[in-house]
């Protein structure tokens, strides 16, 4: 992991794709689109099968690993409405179970708008962005102007490496003076390759470790 120091809070930059919070012992996750390979598949589209179940255990880990009490969803929580499935919605919900403590908050995306709310079983607090927790502004949408600094994702960012014979496309953190856009969490969810823009610092992960590129 890599620590930024971010509007005078300690935030951890994990390999997995998400940012944790210490003072606060929060996980922030952006973009996780549970249901959106049911979706294709809802569609005629043959796309493999197990998403979901992945998803949920690369955030149980980072929640077990880091002792996270709370679970900030920066929006596109569900990919559809497909993602309401009976499937989908039985693994979220016996997850669910076995973490009954943990807090969970949805900042709502553009895909939530469409999907519909979550299953109010999951117990998951349902917000409007900005939504303001002490200096950061929690959004989905990264170009919002907001009274904190905000922590964002919606973009799906990435950056390429590349030498003269290979090319390499990576997940990254764009951090910059006023915003940071959180690279996406769920597995089958693509990336979109980012231009830096002046003040940025572009943090990429293989998975295994966060480096940032100067």
């Amino acid at each position: 992991m890599t620590e930024v120091v971010v509007a005078g809070e300690r935030l951890l930059l994990l390999p997995e794709k998400a940012v944790y919070w210490p003072a606060e012992a929060m996980l922030i996750i952006a973009d996780i689109h549970f249901g959106k390979a049911a979706s294709f598949r809802a569609q005629g589209i043959p796309v493999p099968r197990g998403t979901t179940t992945e998803n949920l255990l690369g955030l149980d880990a980072l929640v077990r690993q880091h002792g996270a009490r709370h679970v900030m969803f920066l929006g596109d929580f569900l990919h559809a409405r497909a993602a309401h499935a009976s499937s989908t919605q039985g693994a979220m919900l016996a997850w669910r179970h076995t973490r009954p403590e943990l807090r969970l908050t949805l900042v709502r995306g553009n895909h939530d708008r469409h999907a519909g709310d979550p299953a109010a079983a999951l117990g998951i607090e349902l917000v409007d962005e900005p939504h303001a927790v002490g200096p950061f502004a929690f959004c989905h949408h990264p170009d919002l102007d907001t009274g904190g600094y905000a922590l964002a994702g919606h973009v799906h960012p990435a950056w390429v490496l590349a030498t003269r014979f290979d090319a390499l496309r990576l997940p990254c953190f764009v951090v910059g003076s006023q915003r940071m856009i959180l690279p996406s969490f769920g597995s089958f969810t693509g990336g979109h390759v980012v231009t830096r823009e002046a003040g940025d610092t572009i943090f990429v992960t293989s998975g295994e470790a966060v480096h940032a590129i100067r």
